[in-house]
């Protein structure tokens, strides 16, 4: 009112004083709330500290994230991320505006599928589908392996190079599918049914590497669970890291914390098999030696026996038999170790065609171009980087 006196009054307050009524009324009522929306504007200073704006298509508000929490909380927050944040709102009575102290980051819908996953999860053990009578027992010596996975992931490579180590007498059959996006499910689901259907190998590992939930959850699928529970070979499911858990990991017959730890799961090492024979083979001797001596003790203690004196002679007669007997034992007790022994050797010898990394062991290398083994020399291209592996290195020869 700009023709009119202002009244004179003994309480007018002062910038100051109105402040921080406002500032202790924000305070004190608004406190460990949350709130969703977009980041914007997000700025990382020096010190660690973030400051951004979190909006919607009607308002924004200022948000700071001080560095140690920032550090607590593992984030990396950029512009355009729909998010959930906890605080306290702060009035910064300089410049007269209020903003957020950020103590709590989630991605907006987390919350929602925790949620779906756990009623998922309660929903499927009432019926029985974790439940360990249900769960086949894995193969000993499996000849032929399912993956259910991504061809290009890390996940394949990591159980194939696993199983060529530690079990290169086994085929490795891929079946392609999504592991993440809308396609991933039903795509899992097709896989899981063919090597059920086809029964074409004797042990399947369905899974990938690690992620966010969402990025797991095709593995938290009801129709994904089913298909585990109702496949009829034996399946392994390696889905994330040691502390991921899916819902598919609960219904499979065996679990493995990564791809990697499924095809030590799935398959044996050849290596132990190996030595496992050799001591076979080593107390198989032992034992046959120690009963034809055990034998022979029992004989002559016979033929002295003061009680047997009245048969001496009848001792004396059977005693060539008993020689020839003894020779006969012999003869077939070493021609018995003699055709185990050359049997094993042809089963090592059969075992070291087929280990690929005996070439290794005498010398040779082996080259390697775009994840492959090149065995041909008209498969190699000329013009395209290639590694060289050795026993013991393997480099990368750029052209």
């Amino acid at each position: 009112m700009p023709d009119k006196q202002i009244p004179f009054l003994f309480d007018i307050p002062s910038v100051e004083e109105l402040t921080e009524k406002i500032k202790n009324l924000l305070e004190q009522n608004f406190t460990d709330i949350l709130v969703e929306g977009e980041t914007s504007n997000v700025n990382q200073s020096r010190n660690g500290h973030y400051y951004f704006t979190l909006k919607d298509s009607n308002a924004s508000l200022p948000c700071v994230i001080w560095r140690s929490t920032a550090q607590r909380l593992g984030i990396n927050l950029t512009d355009g991320q729909q998010i959930v944040v906890g605080g306290d709102i702060q009035v910064y009575a300089p410049h007269g505006r209020y903003q957020m102290i950020v103590n709590l980051v989630q991605q907006a819908g987390i919350g929602k599928l925790q949620q779906a996953f756990e009623k998922l999860k309660a929903k499927l053990k009432e019926e029985g589908l974790f439940e360990d009578d249900h769960k086949q027992a894995l193969p000993k010596f499996p000849e032929s392996i399912g993956v259910v996975t991504s061809s290009t992931g890390a996940a394949f490579q990591d159980i194939r190079s696993t199983l060529e180590k530690r079990w290169p007498l086994a085929e490795i059959k891929l079946y392609h599918a999504s592991v993440q996006g809308v396609n991933a499910a039903p795509e899992i689901v097709e896989g899981i049914n063919y090597f059920s259907n086809h029964k074409n190998v004797d042990v399947i590992i369905i899974g990938r590497g690690g992620g966010s939930l969402e990025d797991l959850w095709p593995f938290n699928e009801e129709s994904v669970a089913r298909a585990v529970f109702h496949c009829e070979v034996p399946l392994i499911s390696a889905v994330g890291h040691e502390v991921d858990f899916s819902i598919s990991d609960f219904v499979a017959d065996a679990r493995a914390a990564t791809p990697t730890q499924a095809a030590i799961v799935a398959a044996p090492d050849i290596n132990e098999i190996r030595y496992m024979v050799e001591d076979y083979t080593k107390k198989l001797e032992m034992n046959t030696t120690g009963a034809i001596e055990l034998y022979k003790d029992k004989v002559a203690n016979m033929a002295k026996s003061h009680a047997l004196l009245a048969v001496k002679q009848k001792m004396e007669a059977a005693r060539s038999r008993i020689s020839t007997l003894d020779e006969k034992l012999k003869y077939r007790t070493d021609s018995l170790i003699r055709n185990r022994k050359e049997h094993l050797t042809e089963l090592f010898h059969s075992l070291d065609k087929q280990n690929p990394n005996e070439p290794l062991e005498k010398g040779f290398a082996r080259v390697w171009q775009d994840g492959k083994w090149i065995r041909e020399a008209n498969v190699f291209e000329q013009e395209s980087t290639f590694d060289l592996e050795w026993k013991d290195k393997r480099v990368t020869l750029k052209k």
